[in-house]
This record gives C-alpha cells, sequence and structure tokens, in this order.
C-alpha cells in the first residue's frame, strides 16, 4: 500500500491522506468523514487503522479534513455548513476518481461524520452506500422498557433515583455527544429513498449512544420493519463499546465489522494481488499546496 498526504478542493483549502492498495483496478472507493471536530486521524488514530486495513483488502480510501476543522482551511465561499459538507465531499470524490479511478464511493462517518455522510448520501448520485456510526435513532416504547424495567425492578437503583431527584441541579445531565437529530419521519423517509436507488448502508450504534439506542431491534422499531428487513440495509449494536472506541480491541472490532460488510457487498472490490499488513507504518509524501 502507498500513503500521500495532499492539499485539494476548490480553493486548495483542504488536507486529506489518500491511500492506494499495492494492486487495484477499482470503481468504488472510500471516504473517511471527521467525526465532530477530530482530524483526519480520527479518535484514538481509529481513521488512521481504518483506512490502512480497506487498503491492504484492495479500497482506495480518502481521509480528510472539512473547511476549518483540523488541517483544513476556509474555502472564504458564502456556503451555508450543508452546502460546504456537499461541497467538500464532492471535492474528496473528484480527488479519488482522479488518483484511483474510482467512479462510485462509499462514505463512512462517525457521530456528527454519520450526520454529513447521511446528507451526502441524499443528494450526490456518486454514492454507493455509507457506513454509519452511531448515526441517527430514536427513543422508542421498546427503548423506553429496556432502559427503564430493569431499574423499576431493582430496589437499589430507584432509591439512587429519588435520591438523586430530591438533590439541588448542580449541572445538565445527559450524554456530552447529544445532538438533536432531524424528525424521525423525515429521517425514515431519506432513509427509504437512499435504497430504492440501490445504496449499501450499514449502522453501526455503540454503547456509547445508548442514551437514545440500546438494542439491534430498536432500528425496526424506528424505521419499520421493511427498512430493517431490507437486503441493502445492514445493522450492528456493539453494546459494550464506547462511543470513541478508546480500547484498541475495540477499534479492530469496528474496522473488522466495516471491512467484512465492504467485503459482502462489493465483493468486486476485494481482490489484490498483493497485500501489506494493515498496520505496516507506511512514509507520506506530501504535495504541494
Amino acid at each position: 500500500m502507498h500513503e500521500h498526504a495532499t492539499w485539494f478542493g476548490r480553493a486548495q483549502h483542504l488536507f486529506g491522506i489518500v491511500g492506494h492498495p499495492s494492486s487495484q483496478a477499482r470503481t468504488t472507493g472510500v471516504i473517511v468523514l471527521n467525526a465532530g471536530l477530530v482530524h483526519h486521524v480520527g479518535p484514538f488514530r481509529l481513521h488512521v487503522q481504518m483506512t490502512r486495513q480497506l487498503n491492504a483488502c484492495g479500497f482506495p480510501t480518502l481521509r480528510f479534513d472539512l473547511s476549518t476543522v483540523g488541517d483544513s482551511g476556509a474555502s472564504h465561499e458564502l456556503q451555508s455548513r450543508e452546502q460546504q459538507v456537499q461541497s467538500d465531499v464532492a471535492s474528496a470524490m473528484a480527488l479519488l476518481r482522479e488518483q484511483s479511478g474510482c467512479s462510485r464511493f462509499v462514505l463512512i462517518g462517525l457521530c456528527s461524520g454519520a450526520q454529513n455522510a447521511h446528507l451526502v448520501a441524499q443528494h450526490n448520485d456518486a454514492v454507493a452506500g455509507a457506513v454509519f456510526l452511531d448515526g441517527y435513532g430514536y427513543r422508542t416504547r421498546g427503548y423506553k422498557a429496556r432502559h427503564y424495567l430493569p431499574r423499576l425492578l431493582n430496589p437499589a437503583r430507584v432509591l439512587r433515583f429519588i435520591t438523586r431527584r430530591l438533590r439541588p441541579v448542580t449541572a445538565t445531565t445527559g450524554s456530552q455527544f447529544q445532538v438533536e437529530f432531524p424528525p424521525q419521519a423525515r429521517v425514515r423517509e431519506e432513509l427509504a429513498g437512499m435504497v430504492q436507488r440501490g445504496l449499501k448502508l450499514c449502522f453501526i450504534y455503540s454503547g456509547g449512544a445508548s442514551w437514545y439506542f440500546n438494542h439491534q431491534r430498536q432500528f425496526g422499531e424506528c424505521y419499520g420493519a421493511t427498512l430493517a428487513s431490507h437486503p441493502g440495509i445492514s445493522v450492528s449494536f456493539l453494546k459494550e463499546v464506547d462511543h470513541t472506541y478508546v480500547l484498541a480491541d475495540d477499534r479492530k472490532r469496528l474496522v473488522d465489522t466495516i471491512e467484512q460488510w465492504l467485503r459482502m457487498q462489493f465483493p468486486q472490490l476485494a481482490q489484490v494481488e498483493a497485500q501489506e499488513p494493515a498496520a505496516a507504518r507506511v512514509p507520506l509524501q506530501v504535495a504541494a499546496r
């Protein structure tokens, strides 16, 4: 495999790392988006590990920073945030298309990166699939039953709950990763539109998302049996894993899950003549700005 760093985009303001397999003639590449404000390395180098392992099994990749995030600058264009994200990802696709010959792309995003992947997948016909890590989800009756019933049946938990309620409020409660999601019906309709267009979608929820998602079957509770059973949709719930994949074993489990899904959905892409260890350290060449 070979990696090189490069500046690209409308104003040469975007920075990313392109990864090429040792031998490949592929039509689909993988683009990894920022997780919040974490730069292109990803939380605990997750994106580095992910792209190198995918390079090793034949997928060209690009991990890059959106405008004003990480090493990327501003485009100085008058755009909404949604327009900017779509323009940035379109520039990323153009770069990977030019350098590897890809015509279709799979987007991977964690947290806000999943939301950005959802946005682009709706509107860009070059998207062949997406991996949403702790993407959209909604509390259902099933969620509430699974969350509250064990607590109600545990007297010690009930007592702690009552004690906390009687204390003065000193801080805002809730997950530090909590964000406001679009209306559930709208997201359901958008996902239905994606699969109707032939997109392959992989949803992976972690235990760190338990404030809104706590069981694999909840996907069907949120979006209906038709979407949940669609052959183009895969859903996993990694209950023991935290939101940012702090532990090395958890990161390996995630990356292996993504690799297996890509091999299954895009089998024509997953064969190379020679492979190198996914964790190998490779020198970077930096293109001039």
